[in-house]
């Protein structure tokens, strides 16, 4: 629309041509021209349609005018400079030539609808690690970018490569066999770094969609590395990578190039490589800088609240006709001015003449479906942070009826004025919003045209950042520094006066003047720069007025209120600001002389990932004594004259007696050595550490203390990395009786990190030892168990052993620490950091709230541990598989009776979690059906019941085989239950009692684990299990795990759970069995279920079956995914009946490679073969013969259900005998693979599995069995070669099992 500094950008419809008028108009009075103050000369418009949408950075005035025949409005922006006007000339603009017109006058400019990409509710940040996906094995990664560690520079490949982090990197490979490393060493095959997987537009934690997925495109790639003449060919030793980001919509493209050179083989070939990550953009040149994180992101949508609901705010958007859309609105993005108009109809409500009914709609128009109440002051703002919101200012249209007693007064336009500052670093700002205000632009109803309203919706961003002036001599801002020290701090004054005038805020315009202020509730005193409202004298009750002083100023990040400690470890995931306190047994070696290098690199990438996601990080670190011990011992025995070494002998030289060495003296040698390391692994992530020693009395000088506290926070606002340590080489003994004072004095570490934590505020506190964490007996004895949580006052009941051995405390000290930390407010975990198993990934699992460690709190939980009711379903499993069939049927029985008495109760409750559902708004449609129970459903669930029950009499103990060994030694297998059983199911309430029936029956114990929004109906169902169990005393052997358990840490419970059973989703399926560990996994993770339609099939029965398959109940893991057809029916009346069919049902058609190349005119072409749609959508593919339909079905499906249709009995055959799934049908819908159908009553879910069972699971599902051997006095002796007895092995006759 106009130069170089500001572009606008028009949303385009491409479905039909659209006459597009952009006309230059002269300089016009009074509207269409704007006077300087100077009265020099006017400035130009440019114009477009006032109905299409405007987005631009244009600092330029705006206004509204008429076209020359007076008809249209105009939009218009004012330009200081007519040469910057693009359009000399109206433009009219057509589908077919809008390609030419891009070309002319700048992509830029416009972008057709079909060019805006898809919005994603996730985004990049600055410095997040890039995601790829590997599609062969569904396996969620980490782009990486290769790092040198070490004096010797060696690659360490563990680095994610971070967001927007364009650098590079080169490190060095050492290759002890060359031959070898060169066919199977991936580092150095060009292949590994673009072959096989895709990167990932947006992060995503959960399915993963194809239009996410971006290809890596190698360019001019090198051939595979080889062997040749004694030398390494093709080896890769240079990558670069070049990806393509835009905004909120994530990265567009993504390249690789290569150089590569030639390894010759010696002793110690190596190879110096070269990583390079270079981010680009086609961005705007006028648009804003990218703000970083957590702040907004230019382009970002703004996020609004209502009731405590996160949506993107929205303004109206207008359809082709110009009326304003029902349904649609255009969402608003930070940074971008944007106005929109359109039409509403008022003549239906007009009959009613109410006038607050009128304004009620035309204000809905406006807000769309609800209100919005609060606003996000960054783009990571958390809905149950209260500090991280502020409330929207609303003027709306009374003030303006003052004058006119009898008018309606009713809304035509809505200015949204959002006030915006960047804060933080300098060389890193970050753009929170400062205040966002709602004035409506009211007109008397009786002067418009009722029967089209025209309205307006303008939203404009204002940046309030105040630069501060460099010191004099010092560079400018813009050049490049390497720290912001150089300028002068910036502060803000906060005070709190409880007799001052109230602001009218939402009654007046923003302005700076003297005596104006800014009014905000306590706990939304937030990042706030220069807003200022007008006082009036009125008394200011519970409010605080934050007054600024002219001193430009800094915030610290929003950080959660502290106060309180965290009660659950899933709020763990909020926490900001975090201490870490690393133990003498973690930082040091088992020989206690030296440093564990490894295990403390790993522990700084993972202080380096929580501080780069916006975190506060801090570290208390032990480890000066252990190496300046090691430079005192080094230095020792190079200093000792050659003589002491001759007359010792080379061969006693290692035997050379050492002196004792001071721990003061060790504790001097080895702190800047330690600290250099420190500052040496932080480099590697661009985080800089800065060192602070600390003595007890530093804490008990007032002064020292403030200055300590000043301290810590200005490195924290420098986003620096503070390592603290006590200054072991000058510490005093501690001052006695101090502890009795309401403070902790620092004698160790732990009481160090302690007291810093409180003093602090910090949210977290992780104690880092060589021990797992509590236990209730002596770790190592038999009967010890770890403490998952920690209550105050247990402490009494816990015995504690020796310290370790190294440091100055044990786990006493490290308890009492704990406990004094959690009474000041902040959260504690105690783990072990020396386990190499878990080391490398410790410190995130707790903040990700894993069950690792022992967790402090202070609130304990109303019901038993997760731990607790699985011993609880154990205990109560034995005692039901005790009781008599009669008597387990009889509790299923009772149970069948609730759910239709109780009927009124279930759907009670079953309703508000649909209602929950729905106005959260993050249930798919399918979910939807799934969770919803109605009166048939329930009858059909107590039929199946019934079911169960009758078929159960001889589940338990029944006799599957008896084998005489040898006289009057017999030996019997019978069926026994597995013991306890977890099942986790999503979105269906139904499941509970269809499993818990199926439990009883089988003997077993259950643990139920139901997803969230079911939990009302989950609450009453498992009410009724317990109820009818209850009948004969084993009401424990069900329970529902009602804690805040993630389902990876239910998985770790291998010594409590035998077996568990996943229903859900594939993406649910594929979680459970990778985080299983050491507990099988019953399920299917997808149901790619085939029909195939052969040459001989009936007419009648091919529609039939197809749309039963399909259309039935598409979300089915038994519903058709893929449709097989022979070739030979192509272009036939049944194949037009097939497809006629599925339009009607309204089937989405995804053609198939082979079916594609038969069509000129095809459907979309399907992407994977291998897709479990759960909905209206399918694929059809070609097949010239059954031995291809089953080849097919073996290479893409999922051995869950396959479908024959055919009249002719040899293919059918065929058919059966070689598909190799769990359900292979002949003439039958897919929907019939499923328990109740199959007469067992109800299943805990379908396996695909080859082992124990597979297909559908009823109770024989949840039977093994055990042998039993009865004898009298024999043992194995006896049957040796010159023994008494012969083995005989008959086989006995099975005892008659129950008729009925």
């Amino acid at each position: 629309m106009c130069g170089s500094r500001a572009v606008p950008l028009l949303s385009l419809s491409p479905l039909s041509p659209l006459s597009l008028l952009l006309v230059s108009l002269p300089a016009l009075s009074p509207v269409g021209a704007s006077q300087r103050s100077d009265g020099s000369r006017s400035v130009s418009q440019v114009c477009v349609e006032k109905s299409l949408i405007f987005r631009s950075n244009t600092p330029y005035s705006t206004d509204i005018i008429s076209d020359r025949s007076g008809q249209d409005p105009l939009f218009c922006v004012q330009l200081d400079d007519s040469k910057l006007n693009y359009f000399q000339q109206p433009q009219d603009i057509k589908e077919s030539d809008f390609a030419q017109f891009l070309e002319k006058y700048g992509r830029h400019s416009f972008l057709a609808a079909s060019q805006v990409q898809p919005s994603f509710s996730a985004f990049y940040r600055a410095g997040d690690p890039v995601l790829i996906y590997f599609d062969s094995s569904s396996v969620l990664s980490m782009l990486r970018q290769p790092i040198k560690m070490g004096a010797s520079g060696l690659c360490v490949d563990g680095n994610p490569a971070g967001f927007l982090d364009s650098k590079s990197t080169s490190c060095t490979r050492i290759f002890a066999n060359l031959s070898k490393s060169c066919m199977t060493d991936p580092a150095l095959d060009a292949a590994s770094y673009y072959r096989g997987f895709t990167v990932l537009k947006v992060p995503v934690n959960d399915t993963v969609m194809p239009y996410m997925k971006v290809n890596v495109t190698a360019v001019s790639p090198p051939g595979a590395p080889h062997m040749k003449d004694n030398a390494c060919i093709n080896v890769v030793s240079e990558v670069i990578y070049e990806i393509e980001y835009s905004g909120t919509s994530g990265i567009q493209s993504a390249s690789v190039q290569f150089k590569i050179s030639n390894i010759s083989v010696n002793s110690r070939s190596s190879l110096q490589q070269r990583f390079t990550m270079h981010f680009w953009t086609r961005t705007l040149s006028r648009m804003l800088p990218r703000s970083g994180n957590p702040g907004y992101i230019t382009g970002a949508p703004l996020l609004i609240a209502n009731s405590g609901a996160v949506q993107h705010m929205s303004v109206l958007r207008s359809e082709n006709d110009g009326s304003c859309s029902q349904f649609l609105r255009h969402t608003v993005q930070f940074g971008r001015n944007m106005r929109t108009g359109c039409k509403i109809s008022l003549s239906p409500v007009l009959e009613d003449s109410n006038c607050s009914y009128i304004q009620q709609k035309l204000h809905k128009a406006f807000q769309g479906m609800n209100r919005t109440e609060h606003f996000a002051i960054t783009g990571s703002a958390h809905s149950a942070q209260a500090e991280e919101w502020m409330t929207i200012l609303i003027q709306n249209c009374s003030v303006q009826a003052v004058n006119c007693s009898s008018c309606c007064m009713v809304p035509v336009t809505l200015e949204i004025q959002i006030l915006w500052t960047k804060v933080g670093l300098l060389s890193n700002p970050q753009a929170q919003v400062l205040g966002t205000r709602h004035f409506y632009q009211c007109q008397p109803l009786r002067f418009l045209n009722t029967s089209m309203v025209p309205v307006t919706t303008v939203v404009t961003f204002t940046d309030m950042t105040d630069w501060p002036e460099p010191p004099r001599g010092q560079p400018q801002m813009h050049w490049k520094l390497p720290f912001d020290i150089f300028f002068p701090f910036k502060i803000s004054l906060i005070c709190r006066r409880h007799l001052k005038m109230l602001c009218r805020a939402a009654l007046s315009p923003l302005v700076r003047s003297p005596g104006w202020c800014f009014v905000s509730p306590p706990h939304a005193i937030a990042a706030i720069s220069r807003l200022y409202f007008p006082c009036h004298n009125q008394r200011l009750r519970n409010e605080s007025i934050r007054c600024w002083s002219n001193i430009p100023f800094i915030t610290v990040p929003l950080s959660r209120a502290h106060g309180k400690s965290f009660a659950h470890r899933s709020e763990l995931k909020h926490a900001k600001r975090i201490v870490v306190k690393l133990g003498s047994a973690v930082v040091t070696r088992g020989d206690e002389c030296g440093l564990a290098l490894g295990r403390l690199a790993s522990i700084v990438e993972q202080v380096s990932m929580l501080q780069n996601q916006g975190r506060e990080m801090m570290i208390v670190t032990s480890g000066a004594v252990a190496f300046g011990k090691q430079r005192l011992r080094h230095e020792i025995l190079l200093s000792q004259s050659v003589r002491q070494a001759l007359h010792s002998g080379q061969s006693q030289l290692k035997d050379v007696a050492i002196p004792v060495l001071e721990a003061r003296a060790c504790a001097a040698a080895g702190q800047s050595g330690l600290m250099a390391l420190y500052e040496a692994m932080f480099t590697q992530y661009s985080i800089c550490a800065a060192q602070i020693l600390v003595t007890n009395l530093d804490f008990h000088d007032e002064q020292k203390r403030r200055n300590l506290n000043g301290t810590l926070h200005e490195l924290l606002r420098m986003n620096i990395v503070p390592i603290i340590n006590t200054n072991d080489a000058v510490v005093p003994p501690p001052e006695p009786n101090s502890d009795l004072q309401g403070v902790i004095s620092v004698k160790d570490n732990d009481s160090l990190a302690a007291r810093l934590a409180v003093e602090m505020k910090t949210d977290l506190l992780i104690v880092l030892s060589d021990v797992e964490g509590l236990f209730d007996n002596p770790p190592g004895s038999d009967d010890a168990k770890l403490i998952d949580i920690f209550y105050p006052g247990d402490q009494q009941s816990v015995t504690f052993g020796t310290k370790s051995r190294v440091g100055m405390g044990g786990m006493e000290a490290k308890v009492k620490a704990a406990l004094w930390a959690l009474q000041g407010g902040t959260s504690v975990v105690i783990a072990n950091g020396t386990h190499p198993k878990i080391s490398g990934h410790v410190i995130t699992d707790i903040v990700e709230g894993k069950k690792v460690g022992t967790f402090f709190s202070e609130v304990k939980p109303a019901g038993p541990t997760v731990e607790q009711q699985a011993e609880m379903a154990r205990a109560g499993g034995r005692t039901l598989a005790a009781l008599q069939p009669e008597q387990r049927a009889e509790i299923i029985y009772r149970l069948a009776d609730l759910l239709t008495d109780q009927r009124e109760e279930i759907l009670l409750a079953n309703k508000k979690d649909l209602e929950e559902a729905e106005n959260k708004g993050r249930l798919a449609l399918p979910l939807l059906k799934r969770l919803s129970l109605s009166t048939s459903k329930l009858n059909s669930l107590a039929i199946g019941l019934r079911q169960i029950a009758a078929s159960s009499q001889d589940s338990v103990g029944r006799v599957i085989r008896r084998t005489r060994i040898a006289k009057d030694l017999d030996l019997e297998q019978v069926t026994v239950p597995i013991g306890v059983l977890l099942v986790i199911f999503e979105s269906r309430p139904d499941c509970l009692p269809q499993v818990s029936a199926l439990a009883i029956a089988s003997g077993n114990g259950l643990l139920l684990k139901g997803g969230k929004e079911a939990a009302h109906s989950n609450q009453i169902l498992h009410h009724l299990t317990q109820e009818a169990l209850s009948i004969h005393g084993v009401r424990d052997a069900v329970q529902l795990v009602n804690t805040r358990e993630e389902v990876e840490d239910l998985c770790r419970l291998d010594k409590l759970i035998d077996l568990i059973i996943p229903r859900g989703s594939s993406q649910l399926v594929r979680n459970i069995q990778k985080a299983a560990k050491g507990i099988p996994v019953m399920g299917h993770s997808e149901g790619i279920c085939h029909v195939y339609v052969d040459t001989d099939a009936s007419v009648e029965k091919v529609t039939r079956i197809i749309r039963d398959s399909k259309c039935e109940y598409p979300a089915a893991c038994n519903a058709l995914e893929t449709l097989l057809i022979h070739r030979d029916l192509l272009r036939t009346p049944l194949f037009d009946q097939i497809i006629d069919m599925l339009r009607v049902e309204q089937v989405k058609i995804h053609a198939g490679p082979k079916f594609a190349s038969y069509l000129t005119f095809s459907p979309s072409e399907v992407k994977s073969l291998r897709t479990e749609y759960g909905d209206l959508e399918c694929c059809i593919e070609v097949v010239d013969s059954v031995q291809e339909a089953v080849e097919h079905i073996h290479k893409y499906g999922s051995s869950h259900t396959d479908v024959i249709i055919t009249e002719n009995e040899k293919t059918a055959e065929f058919f059966l005998q070689h598909v190799d799934s769990a359900c292979v049908f002949w003439n039958a819908s897919t929907r019939f693979s499923d328990g109740y159908r199959f007469g067992l009553g109800a299943e805990v879910g379908i396996s695909t599995s080859r082992i124990h069972a597979r297909g559908p699971v009823g109770i024989e599902g949840l039977l093994t069995t055990k042998w039993l051997l009865r004898g009298d006095n024999h043992v194995v002796s006896d049957f040796s070669e010159h023994g008494s007895m012969k083995y005989l092995h008959e086989s006995l006759p099975l005892p008659q099992r129950n008729a009925n």
